[in-house]
């Protein structure tokens, strides 16, 4: 909308400044938006390895406790994450409307939202560790060492909240260099202190796993302290009004509409993560650390094509609330083609040097039998799920949250777990990796046909 200004009786028209997401050629906005993001999760999958690394030098128990507590921290995740897709993608719809109070209303309810849900489980940190843990191994190490373990990352959840909630509020707003600013400095101090506080290295205490987890939330209380003043200093577009705030049903619905689904898709990696350590670990333990141990060197190889398609996100939700058709699907082509090369050269590593790759986690020669097999078989994957991952995105950014909590559904529930189970039949562990291979098509084919539906109702005539 334009406004008039009077100047000595002569009326000039001024076009309001509009955001870079609406003007900036695509492939360059591309680049400056995910790149940041790239580098970022790049950094926090680096942080999320050498944890393991470390881990793994105190036992092999020790590392098969991380890899068990890794559905409860996922879903930890999730529902920031989840709730921050719902928030980014309503802000940045906002944006391209020029809403300005529909952008404070998006921000301060979003804050509202992860206030609650950082509360519950902190409550619940105290109560379900033991009981959780439990229910997976009889192995009193391992139960202790995990116990240990999560209390602490669930109880000093604050950071892990407040980092991921900020720095969504800075990516929302094209503001992705910021962002990664913070999520650098939570990883790099996450790695600084773990081996000091594991092994009691320069002066601190050796606090074994517990060292593991208490750099783990340092680490993400500093990206949380460092994306708080990013947002208060430099996100102008966020107007952080919280005196006499009410909750919003209207903005808290619009946010959860896209946010839901997102979470229950990562709750349900989260349950079938859960399920899988149960078939793995009815043949050997050491299978669940391999397990453990891929899901750590697979985060290298996704985490960037996450940041890449976070990217995309307030790319294609501002263009479609500014109604750019154009802009939205050179965003997608772009996004899918930069994905399925990374993970190209994922599976290349990962076909090529498993043996290496593992021994970074002190294998034994039994890790080695399971997991030579399993990082092999599982990779193949790789490149088809990177056009699945770009496609879930469009769905979140149009809105689209239950179509891509149902893609997801149909590859972990419907296929992968049912596979799995199936295949373990057989007798042999190694067979079980294959249902990856299997789920990933299913949800290719859902993806596609999702796409097209979303394509021909919302996309065709804009």
């Amino acid at each position: 909308m334009e406004k008039n200004e009077f100047n000595g009786g002569t009326e000039k028209v001024v076009a309001p400044t509009e955001n870079k997401m609406g003007t900036m050629p695509v492939g360059k906005l591309l680049i400056q938006i995910s790149l940041p993001m790239m580098i970022s999760m790049l950094v926090q999958a680096l942080y999320n390895v050498v944890d393991s690394i470390f881990v793994a030098q105190i036992s092999e128990n020790a590392l098969t406790a991380v890899s068990l507590a890794f559905p409860i921290q996922n879903l930890m995740i999730s529902t920031a994450v989840g709730t921050g897709v719902g928030v980014n993608a309503l802000l940045s719809r906002r944006l391209g409307e020029q809403n300005e109070k529909g952008v404070t209303d998006s921000a301060i309810n979003g804050i509202f939202l992860y206030a609650i849900t950082m509360i519950v489980f902190m409550v619940l940190g105290f109560f379900i560790p033991r009981l959780y843990f439990e229910s997976q191994t009889n192995n009193a190490e391992i139960i202790e060492y995990g116990v240990t373990y999560l209390e602490i990352c669930m109880i000093v959840s604050v950071g892990l909240y407040g980092a991921i909630l900020f720095e969504r509020l800075l990516q929302s707003t094209g503001r992705t260099v910021l962002s990664m600013i913070s999520q650098l400095a939570g990883a790099i101090i996450n790695i600084v202190f773990d081996p000091l506080l594991i092994f009691g290295l320069a002066g601190f205490p050796k606090m074994g796993i517990a060292g593991a987890a208490w750099a783990t939330v340092f680490g993400q209380i500093v990206g949380f302290a460092i994306s708080l003043t990013l947002n208060l200093t430099k996100n102008k577009e966020i107007k952080f009004k919280l005196k006499g705030f009410r909750p919003h049903a209207k903005t808290i619905g619009e946010i959860y509409k896209v946010g839901v689904p997102s979470i229950l898709l990562g709750s349900i990696g989260s349950v079938l993560t859960y399920l899988i350590n149960l078939i793995l670990g009815a043949f050997t333990m050491t299978a669940v650390a391999v397990y453990g141990v891929y899901f750590k060197l697979q985060s290298f190889i996704f985490m960037p094509v996450f940041g890449l398609n976070n990217g995309i996100v307030p790319i294609v939700a501002y263009n479609y609330g500014a109604k750019r058709k154009d802009r939205i699907m050179r965003s997608i082509k772009l996004c899918a083609i930069a994905a399925v090369t990374i993970m190209a050269a994922g599976l290349l590593i990962f076909e090529l040097f498993p043996r290496q790759l593992l021994a970074m986690f002190n294998a034994s020669e039994e890790m080695y039998a399971i997991g030579v097999p399993a990082l092999r078989r599982i990779a193949i994957h790789f490149p088809v799920a990177a056009v699945c991952i770009t496609l879930i995105s469009v769905f979140q950014a149009l809105g689209k949250g239950l179509l891509s909590m149902v893609v997801s559904f149909v590859r972990q529930v419907i296929v992968l777990l049912p596979a799995a189970y199936l295949l373990s039949l057989t007798g042999d562990v190694n067979n079980i990796w294959w249902a990856f291979i299997i789920a990933e098509g299913a949800s290719a084919v859902a993806s596609f046909i999702g796409m097209q539906m979303v394509y021909n109702k919302d996309l065709k005539n804009l």
